[in-house]
């Protein structure tokens, strides 16, 4: 997941408290049903990032049926490691079929980002999807252990990760289940030392590994896609398979390889009554040539992330925990409703969500995906504002401790 969308998570959790009637004075602003906006308190739990604390002033603009239409979220932040901070944020969920997003803000050290994302025919009722996405990040907590299943957590670096690029993806719907994409996207990377007290920087522990500086890519990715999930934001019964392959150059053109890469992701939900869903994900990623290849575009496990074709989750451990040429991962989890509100115009129901992840990075194109597993487990407590919006708190186990995130939309 992106992290523009972390931290909408505490919103929908405090826009799920019932109304304790009629509010005055300073309580009024607590209270959903009768604040000009709802005032909710920010934590951002990153085992990277630390611990993000602000003030989120929340406008939910919501339609006569009830479904949020319009999220707007700027905030107040501060962050341990880069200071004050704060960002606007708008999320606009116009129809089933349309929705854009745009997000921006800064830090006083280190830290910027702007995020604009608009997507249009997410129910592939007509013959044509696509999506677009511009994206500026400037990271100061991003980690390399070095390269292998079995790295230490004592070879931790840091390094700041600035990245500008832009993603578009246009498919031809072959019929509601089937899609043929073409994704590409421009992007340039630059790495420098990071800025952490008392976690070494990986240029100086790593000094000659590719990819520091800056690098340009360009990436072509072939997709096709099978998808008879209910709901692609709330599914509760179908599945989605996708597999892909891709090339990326240095330049733009494709007479400079970096690597090719070939995988595949899949996705399963049951439903066996109104209470529970059973939630399968998978996922395999392969390098089958690389030449020079930067570390930033290795496999990876670790976080809450999900994203085809890059970093897998494993919540039992920060984000990029493992690094390696290919990777698998896969989770299950049972998403439990425990309790329904009505709140700010709109319905916000509640799950408990026990969850299992594992997987391992491999070098070898011939190596086992199954063999050396990392483990995690834990627990998820999820906020539904339907169609549209899921928040998310999840709480993992691995074998290095006890890890927690927050954010938006489900994990998979």
């Amino acid at each position: 997941m992106s992290p523009a969308w972390r931290a909408l998570a505490a919103a929908l959790a405090l826009a799920a408290l019932p109304a304790a009637g009629s509010q005055e004075g300073l309580a009024r602003w607590f209270d959903p049903t009768t604040a000009p906006f709802i005032p909710v308190p920010e934590i951002d739990l990153d085992p990277n990032a630390g611990t993000t604390v602000g003030l989120i002033p929340t406008w939910l603009q919501t339609d006569s049926q009830g479904q949020i239409r319009r999220i707007w979220a700027p905030d107040v932040i501060y962050n341990p490691y880069f200071g004050w901070g704060a960002r606007a944020r708008v999320f606009d969920f116009g129809s089933a079929d349309t929705q854009w997003s745009v997000v921006g803000g800064a830090k006083e050290r280190v830290e910027s980002e702007f995020d604009a994302q608009y997507i249009s025919g997410r129910e592939r009722a007509t013959p044509l999807s696509y999506s677009l996405q511009l994206l500026y990040d400037r990271s100061g907590t991003a980690r390399f252990y070095g390269v292998g299943n079995e790295t230490h957590s004592y070879d931790e670096t840091v390094y700041t990760d600035q990245q500008q690029y832009f993603g578009a993806q246009a498919g031809w719907n072959l019929s509601h289940a089937w899609q043929l994409a073409w994704y590409l996207s421009p992007r340039e990377v630059t790495i420098t030392g990071g800025q952490l007290d008392g976690i070494p920087s990986t240029d100086e522990r790593f000094p000659h590994l590719p990819g520091l500086g800056t690098t340009r890519e360009f990436l072509n990715r072939l997709l096709v896609t099978y998808d008879t999930r209910d709901d692609p934001t709330i599914p509760r019964r179908g599945g989605e398979l996708v597999l892909y392959g891709a090339l990326a150059s240095r330049c733009y053109c494709l007479n400079d390889s970096l690597y090719s890469e070939t995988g595949g992701d899949a996705r399963f939900f049951w439903s066996p009554d109104e209470v529970f869903t059973w939630a399968f994900h998978g996922a395999l990623r392969y390098l089958p040539s690389v030449h020079q290849l930067p570390f930033w575009a290795l496999s990876t496990l670790g976080g809450d992330a999900n994203a085809l074709g890059g970093a897998q989750l494993l919540r039992g451990f920060g984000a990029g925990r493992f690094s390696d040429r290919n990777a698998f991962s896969a989770s299950v989890e049972m998403r439990a409703r425990v309790a329904d509100f009505d709140a700010v115009s709109t319905h916000i129901q509640l799950q408990l969500t026990p969850f299992i992840d594992t997987g391992s990075v491999f070098h070898g194109n011939g190596d086992a995906p199954l063999a050396h597993l990392h483990n995690a487990i834990g627990v998820g407590i999820r906020a539904l504002a339907r169609p549209f919006v899921v928040g998310y708190l999840d709480v993992g186990k691995g074998s290095e401790g006890v890890v927690a995130f927050s954010g938006i939309n489900y994990p998979f």
